[in-house]
């Protein structure tokens, strides 16, 4: 008589593979999370450039019209409004002047808040998230002739 034996794994050995899989598992998921973090901050970063560089362009194209553009500016086929030479702190100025597509259901997850169009007020952009008031930063129109908007730092605690 010849004995059969059956091919397969042991209860033990399919847990210890369960166990490797669940602490590979536990290792990668921090690092996949801290990787959505990662893109709002780059994302922030992006648009904090592109803010700044539209304010440059709109301001030297504000100072090179004849005569001196005072309330309006248009670029790329749009009108932007301008205080003191510069886009003003709200969406028909500094967000239009970037391309930023920002607003409750924009698709590009970027909102703004606060902002107006007089001198000296300020702009919150801020990418959706966790916590969009904690993933931003402020643009602030420029106060008086000759003097340039600011830039709040970069707010990364709620991204």
């Amino acid at each position: 008589m010849s004995k059969r034996f059956q091919g397969g794994f042991t209860l033990i050995e399919l847990i210890i593979v369960i166990i490797i899989l669940a602490i590979l598992a536990a290792t990668a998921l921090p690092r996949f999370a801290n990787l959505q973090v990662q893109a709002r901050v780059a994302k922030l970063n992006g648009a904090m450039g592109a803010m700044k560089g539209a304010s440059a362009l709109a301001h030297a194209a504000c100072l090179a019209t004849v005569p001196q553009c005072t309330a309006t500016l248009e670029m790329e086929g749009v009108n932007v409004t301008m205080i003191h030479a510069y886009p003003t702190a709200n969406a028909g100025g500094i967000v239009t002047a970037a391309g930023i597509n920002a607003g409750p259901t924009s698709e590009d997850g970027y909102n703004t808040e606060l902002g107006g169009p007089a001198a000296g007020a300020v702009l919150r952009l801020m990418v959706m998230g966790n916590d969009p008031v904690n993933c931003s930063f402020t643009y602030t129109a420029p106060v008086a002739a000759n003097r340039s908007p600011t830039f709040g730092p970069l707010v990364t605690s709620g991204c």
